[in-house]
């Protein structure tokens, strides 16, 4: 299980990320296997919050297009996670049309919430979050607000990366991002969570 609040670097796994991408385009099996590795438990928490228990289902069906799109991708290594959570909802929503459900937030696991260590309303939100916690009140955020928080704490995405993902203007993102996390820092009783507005996820209006 991870530590949430001691996680690693973002900058850092994303400079990891961003090497072995360009190193599985040249053909170098054991990098793509770290790209994997790097990417595939913030993936599958994600899709965790979008189609439940068919997370990893969904997920595989999404790794077979990365792998096969892989030398279409143009970026570095945050850029492979908005592009391979992208490629993933997309999925999650075929698979959803399929069923003809709406997206569910459930079941993040604790190992996913590998939080940046900055003081930010996410950090206070999350960092005593439980397994059983994070179903219950992802659970009960607004739709627009869960898959904001997820794509922005659990998979790492930054704003505009995150709006990418959903095909909305990064400001609205950055609000409901902010408007779930406060509201889990509410539900959590955590101190100090400001007022300002979503400049307190570290970005500027």
């Amino acid at each position: 299980m991870g530590h949430v609040g001691e996680p690693r670097s973002a900058h850092a796994r994303d400079e990891e990320l961003g090497m072995a991408v360009a190193l599985a385009q040249d053909g170098d099996e054991a990098a793509f296997a770290v790209a994997y590795r790097l990417v595939q438990p913030g993936l599958v928490g994600y899709l965790r919050g979008l189609v439940g228990d068919e997370a990893e289902d969904v997920a595989g069906d999404a790794w077979l297009e990365i792998a096969r799109d892989l030398g279409r991708f143009r970026g570095d290594g945050a850029g492979f996670r908005g592009w391979t959570a992208t490629i993933a909802r997309h999925r999650a929503l075929d698979l959803l049309r399929r069923q003809k459900v709406r997206p569910r937030t459930s079941g993040l696991e604790q190992d996913m919430l590998e939080i940046p260590s900055v003081h930010s309303t996410s950090d206070q939100a999350l960092e005593t979050i439980s397994t059983e916690g994070a179903l219950s009140l992802i659970n009960g955020l607004p739709r627009d607000q869960a898959e904001a928080v997820l794509l922005r704490v659990v998979v790492g995405l930054d704003g505009p990366s995150a709006a990418r993902v959903l095909g909305k203007r990064p400001g609205a993102v950055r609000t409901a991002a902010y408007r779930g996390l406060k509201k889990l820092a509410a539900q959590l009783g955590a101190r100090g969570v400001t007022d300002d507005g979503p400049t307190t996820l570290g970005e500027s209006r």
